[in-house]
Parts: structure tokens; sequence; C-alpha cells
């Protein structure tokens, strides 16, 4: 036996072999298809929603709930918000194929018919709702559901291809996570959950009208009416009163005596940085070439992430 064979069953022990490139395919395959279905719940979004979720049982509590409260609030909360932007996907799945930005997607691409995007999705929600009511109770269970219910049927279904306010009203559907950890918490809820509630919504339509506006001609030749679209210089404006509503609201919540004085000075610079972002924004000139419509849109999602990790350092 020459010296290579004999390093080869050293490596390998007898009645043992490496699988074969063929034989490693089904394994690619199964990962790529497991990575589709993951996609379809657009975990970025997901995340987000969790920590806002996160820190408002923080504090609710006043400092770290129970861990398995936390795990299960946190992954019920993941499923449904997932469920819900499935089902998105399978219903804006015509819009997705002539949009850049969306259009490699698992539906619009064709690795994945559009039928098992929509049984996904409903079954991220039953299995949400049979894991957060046992383990968080009722109050959450209804936020969250409510959640999936104003994102599938009132945004994605109603509002979206019809008015350019559609964002702002269906924008609630990512306000609900606060309520949802807050609830699971204490059982109930109070002021300071509900000024959460409005720093999403108020936050929602400045965030999202950033990226609207570097994407116009996308929106535009997929029908959609984003505010942009439509009136691209009321976008403008209006994200200026949201900026200006939000800081307001912000400020609002250390009065709850929930937050220190910390929060209180983070929430000031943070929405006064907003308000500079937009208040540039709105003296370029309008159409989709914006270089600050970009730089808006990464500093709203840097702005609400701090603000919220903030709200925990600096809980009373």
């Amino acid at each position: 036996m020459d010296r290579a064979a004999q390093g080869y069953e050293a490596i390998v022990p007898a009645g043992k072999r490496e699988e074969t490139p063929a034989e490693r395919q089904p394994i690619r395959e199964r990962l790529a298809v497991a990575s589709d279905y993951f996609s379809l719940m657009k975990p970025r979004i997901v995340a987000l929603l969790v920590i806002t979720s996160f820190c408002a049982m923080i504090v609710a509590g006043g400092g770290w709930p129970q861990g398995w409260l936390l795990l299960w609030t946190s992954l019920g909360l993941a499923l449904s918000a997932g469920g819900a932007n499935a089902i998105n996907m399978w219903y804006d799945r015509d819009i997705d194929a002539v949009m850049e930005r969306t259009r490699h997607r698992p539906i619009p691409s064709g690795r994945m018919e559009a039928r098992n995007a929509l049984i996904f999705g409903i079954a991220l929600e039953i299995a949400s709702i049979l894991l957060l009511l046992p383990a968080a109770g009722l109050l959450p269970t209804i936020f969250s559901t409510a959640g999936f219910v104003y994102y599938v049927f009132i945004y994605t279904m109603w509002l979206k291809r019809r008015t350019p306010q559609n964002i702002v009203i269906g924008g609630a559907a990512g306000a609900f996570p606060p309520m949802v950890g807050w609830s699971a918490v204490t059982g109930a809820l109070n002021v300071a959950p509900l000024l959460m509630f409005l720093i999403i919504f108020l936050w929602t339509p400045p965030h999202f009208w950033a990226l609207a506006i570097s994407k116009q001609e996308e929106y535009r030749t997929a029908g959609v009416p984003m505010m942009p679209v439509a009136k691209d210089r009321a976008a403008r404006q209006q994200s200026i009163v949201y900026d200006v509503l939000l800081l307001a609201v912000s400020v609002a919540l250390y009065f709850t005596g929930y937050v220190g004085r910390v929060y209180l000075v983070f929430a000031i610079a943070l929405g006064v940085g907003f308000l500079v972002h937009n208040a540039f924004l709105l003296r370029e000139p309008n159409g989709p070439q914006s270089v600050w419509a970009r730089r808006t849109f990464r500093y709203s999602v840097i702005y609400l992430t701090v603000l919220f990790a903030v709200m925990v350092i600096n809980v009373r």
C-alpha cells in the first residue's frame, strides 16, 4: 500500500468513506430551502420588533423578567411577526416580481410556490398563539394577534395598494410589540406602553418614506401609491411634522417615572438628530436621487434601536 493510501486510511477509519459531491447535494438543497423559508419571515424586521418588546418587558418590571417568560414571549412574537411577513410576501408576489429590491425573494424568483408561503405564514401564527397563550397569557396573545391581523389584512390587503396614507395607518401594525412585552410582565397596560406604541407609530412614516423616496421608480412601476410617489414634497414636509410629534412623545415617556434622565438626554438628542436629517431631506430637490433619503433611512433604524436600548440602560 502506498503512503497516500496509508495516509487516507489514517484520516478515514475502515468501514467509513467520505460523501461524494452528489451525496452532499441534497443537504445543500435542504439548507437552501430552509434559508428561503427563513427569509420569508423578514428576520431583520422581526428582530427589531422583538427588541422593542424585550425592552418594554424590562422597563415594565424594573429589571430583567423571568427567563422563561422572556424567551417564550419573544419567540411567540417572532413567530407571529414572521407569519405576517410570510403572508405579505405571498400576497405581494406580483409587486415583488417587478421591483429590483424584492424580485430575488423566494416566490418571484421561482424558488418557492406561492401557496407554500401562505401555508407557512398561517402555521407560524397558529404556533404563536399556541405558545403565547399558556406561556404569557391572554392579553399578550391578543396584542400579538392584533398586530398580525392589522399587518396582513388592514395594511397589506386593504391599504397598501389603495392610498398614499397606507404606511401612516398601517404603521400601527409594527407598534404592538411593546404592548405585548409590557402586558406579559404586568398583565395590564398603562400610559407608558401606550407612549411606546406611539413612538413606533410616529417613527414609521418618516422611516419608511425615506426608503420610498430613494425607490420611487420601483414603487411607481409596481403601481404602489406610496406617499413619495404620489406627493414627494408632501411626504418630506409631513416627515418633519411626524418628527416633531415623535420628539414630544419620546420625551413624555420620561415623565411616567419608568426611565431616568439619561434616557431623557438621549431622547432629545436622537429626536433632534432625526429632525435635522429630515430637514436636509426637505431641502433636497424632489426625486429618487436623494443622498439624504438613504442617510435618513439608516439613521431612523439607529434612532429606534438606541432609544429603546437606553430605556433598558436607564430603567428606574
